[in-house]
């Protein structure tokens, strides 16, 4: 066996497990690591303007991909930096392995220079977290840290490093596989339950199929397309279960919840069989959970993680396994069903809740509606571009108006809610996927708080185009300010707003200002076309105080929809 310093030894780990890019950040405590970087060039480092950014790059990389992002801080306000980005993988559950800097074992607990209790801090946002004070421990962790993050539920691993461990030696001996005693995720849903669900959905009469985000991380869209084609049953998507179904189907009813469709609304409201796969009933899918739960029905939940099911819905038929392995048992016991109920009834009902067009929205001559600017969007691009999308209104209005007919192209953060991370997310989705046109979609108040990433951009030469929707105001703060505080719009105005354009020109990218209606679509031809291989920064000034309809209040049940013609 080969002897190797605890820095080798990562970066040798790193190399076995085939990663191409870790994303990060230097730092004092981290400098050995950084040194063996620099020595080899099978891991190529991406260095970013701030260590959130680098967490929400590789959360950005294992999304639009099927490998494990990996992202590298330095200690003390490196790791604190990078919580942000841990949080967000975290509630989306996104597999990630965050490296973390630590001072010198000896002068853990002595409030050393830049010094904090990672472990004890991200505790809470992580799937796993581990601190190595013993080199001899070093790859054994590693290992650990790749299998927890991407196996069952997936979820970000930090692994703490002391300095003094990444100088000190000892024999490198990677293995080839981790056994965990105390972790045996469940794979193979139960058979049992399994013909149960397979009987309800036989005998449904207004069946409705919830995709979740499960269905994306697990690479099931297409058992799932299946599924739902066979049985010719409606289904709805979470915003993050957008793409686990083609969205230009007739049987896409869209997103529920609180900004979506009325048909998808009110079919979960009023079916009689649910099948739920891979999401977790939160709340601004379900709204009230008292009143989604007055409405008799049966549900059907299979999900891979035991606790997000029964959580805050109760369930008649569980099933606890591997969303692909369910599904591909389901359709198989399905094709061999020849008794289903006749649906057509049903379907009648749900087209006349499409019928009401509750998307639909009014073109102005003196101001450009966001909705519309999406739509030309998803046109120019042929709905094959990777998305990335920041927080608030222009997140609802892109996954309302973009058609995603594919997994993995919709990437934005549904748990937490972070504003920022549709820049660095570009990023990490353009290192994934260099050959795909990648695009933010922004909004005055989110750009700004990772916007030094575009000098990272400019860096690696990364085509990516950011729309900003630029109403000058923090947009969904302000609607609800609108709609349940008498307008009364405290610090929600953007005053001070930079020249974009000028700050994206000075950042050496091209920028690109839109005013009126008619200029959007030569805008945007003209930055996937002139300009396909620069960064571009379209700044185009939206309708200031257009809302996201439909909507579902706080605490109300799905059924109460506010619709844009009520407000008038």
């Amino acid at each position: 066996m080969t002897m190797m310093t605890g820095a080798e030894i990562v970066i040798r780990c790193l190399q076995e497990e085939k990663v191409e890019y870790v994303f990060g950040y230097p730092g004092g405590s981290v400098l050995y690591l950084y040194d063996e970087l620099f020595k080899q060039d099978k891991v190529k480092h991406i260095l970013v303007r701030h260590e959130q950014a680098a967490v929400h790059a590789a959360d950005a990389f294992s999304r639009s991909t099927r490998r494990i992002g990996v992202a590298m801080v330095t200690s003390g306000p490196g790791a604190t930096n990078a919580v942000t980005g841990i949080a967000t993988a975290y509630m989306d559950s996104i597999p990630l392995v965050v490296i973390s800097g630590q001072v010198p074992t000896t002068h853990i607990g002595q409030d050393a220079f830049q010094e904090c209790d990672t472990v004890g801090i991200t505790r809470p946002c992580v799937k796993h977290n581990f601190l190595v004070k013993d080199v001899r421990d070093l790859a054994v962790t590693i290992k650990k840290a790749f299998y927890i993050a991407g196996s069952g539920r997936p979820g970000p691993v930090v692994i703490d490093v002391p300095k003094d461990v990444t100088a000190a030696r000892c024999e490198f001996d990677y293995p080839a596989e981790i056994r965990l005693r105390s972790y045996n995720p469940v794979i193979k849903g139960h058979s049992g339950q399994i013909r149960k669900a397979v009987q309800l959905l036989a005998g449904a009469r207004r069946p409705v199929i919830l995709g979740g985000g499960g269905v994306i991380l697990s690479n099931a869209a297409e058992r799932l397309t299946r599924l739902t084609q066979l049985l010719d049953f409606p289904i709805a998507t979470t915003l993050m279960g957008l793409g686990g179904y083609p969205g230009t189907d007739r049987r896409f009813l869209g997103m529920p919840g609180m900004h979506g469709t009325v048909e998808a609304n009110m079919a979960m409201q009023h079916c009689d069989v649910l099948l739920a796969i891979g999401t977790r009933f939160d709340d601004r899918v379900i709204g009230n959970p008292e009143d989604f739960s007055a409405i008799a029905r049966k549900i059907i939940h299979v999900d891979i993680d035991p606790s997000s099911i029964s959580k805050r819905v109760r369930v008649d038929v569980p099933i606890v396994g591997s969303v692909p392995d369910v599904l591909e048992e389901m359709i198989r016991l399905l094709e061999a069903e020849r008794e289903r109920k006749d649906i057509s009834e049903w379907w009648k009902e749900i087209e006349d809740w499409r019928s009401r067009q509750c998307q639909k929205y009014t073109m102005r001559d003196d101001a450009i509606m966001p909705q519309y600017v999406i739509e030309k969007l998803w046109e120019i691009t042929r709905g094959e571009a990777i998305v990335t999308s920041d927080v608030g209104q222009h997140q609802m209005w892109t996954a309302q108006y973009y058609k995603f007919d594919q997994p993995r192209r919709w990437l934005n953060s549904g748990g937490l809610g972070t504003m920022g991370v549709g820049l660095p997310y570009a990023i990490g989705a353009a290192f994934a996927n260099p050959d795909r046109q990648v695009v933010c979609v922004t909004g005055d108040g989110s750009i700004q708080m990772c916007i030094q990433e575009l000098s990272t951009a400019k860096q690696f030469g990364l085509p990516i185009k950011i729309v900003n929707l630029n109403n000058r105001y923090l947009g969904m703060v302000r609607q609800w300010q609108e709609m349940f505080y008498s307008r009364r719009y405290s610090q929600t105005y953007m005053d001070s707003l930079p020249d974009f354009v000028r700050l994206a020109e000075a950042y050496g990218h091209v920028g690109i200002r839109v005013e009126q209606p008619g200029e959007v679509e030569a805008a945007l031809k003209k930055a996937f076309v002139d300009h396909r291989d620069e960064l571009v920064f379209l700044d185009v000034r939206t309708a200031r105080e257009a809302n996201v309809y439909p909507m579902v209040a706080a605490g109300k049940g799905l059924s109460q929809m506010i619709l844009a013609d009520e407000n008038m």
